[in-house]
């Protein structure tokens, strides 16, 4: 019988239909692409740092367990302290974080099945003691395995933000993960268009991955398109030396680019 049809409340629902959210957080929103290598993980920490600047208070979750980038991108190097039961995220730059590279070696590969990896996501889920969060951003891994499910079925997601780049080897894998969001009734808030073009000392922009197709890809599925970030070669420097440029340098350009579209955000959920 359709739950939806004998208008069952959310209490009422059977455990296998009911959603957890994460304690301590209002607000949880995911990162997505479906496809790496598309700055995914650069997007998520400076956008969590533009919430931060805003005010909000922000947690920032690397679910990426087979690729953790958290500890680098914020130049995190020690484990998170225990109170015997749960784990205590490290706070960095006013950011509340957790990742499964601070508790692992840097250079040691994640073997995992998948079991183990829903297993991890839940742990970082309901056993950390995240503490009065506007928002929790969520850095999913690529592609549309077991850590999106996990979400997407168990935890309640306020909504994914989608970030590709312009050209069509990427668009290929952002469709697949539209169309697993939509299957998924993950509310989709909106796709970026990333690293969309260079600007030279001319002034002029160069579309070096193409462009136009998140645009494109956006209005195809009836998604709101975000806007388009540059490339800039300070976003890839400061990352690798653990100052995203939101923190680095707030009167950037791009900087600018992150805190416009974080005020949206946070008009929308607050």
């Amino acid at each position: 019988m359709d739950d939806k049809k004998v208008g069952l409340n959310e209490a009422q629902k059977p455990k296998r239909f009911q959603k957890n959210p994460i304690k301590g957080t209002k607000f949880t929103i995911a990162i997505s692409s479906a496809k790496g290598g598309v700055g995914k993980s650069t997007f998520a920490t400076n956008f969590a740092l533009a919430l931060s600047k805003l005010g909000c208070k922000v947690g920032l979750l690397d679910a990426d367990i087979y690729g953790p980038s958290l500890p680098k991108l914020f130049s995190i190097n020690k484990k998170p302290e225990s109170d015997g039961k749960s784990l205590i995220p490290i706070l960095k730059y006013g950011i509340q974080c957790m990742s499964i590279g601070f508790l692992t070696d840097e250079q040691t590969p994640m073997i995992w099945r998948g079991p183990m990896v829903t297993s991890a996501i839940k742990t970082f889920t309901q056993k950390v003691l995240w503490k009065d969060l506007d928002f929790i951003i969520v850095d999913m891994p690529p592609g549309t395995g077991d850590t999106q499910l996990t979400f997407s079925q168990e935890i309640s997601l306020d909504g994914v933000i989608i970030i590709s780049t312009p050209q069509e080897i990427a668009l290929q894998d952002v469709i697949r993960g539209i169309q697993m969001f939509d299957k998924l009734k993950v509310k989709i808030i909106g796709l970026i268009d990333n690293m969309s073009y260079f600007k030279g000392d001319d002034g002029k922009k160069y579309p070096i991955f193409g462009e136009g197709g998140v645009k494109r890809t956006a209005n195809e599925f009836n998604k709101e398109f975000l806007g388009e970030i540059p490339i800039n070669p300070d976003v890839g420097r400061l990352g690798d030396i653990g100052t995203p440029i939101v923190e680095k340098d707030p009167d950037n350009e791009i900087s600018k680019i992150y805190i416009e579209l974080a005020k949206k955000i946070k008009e929308s959920y607050l």
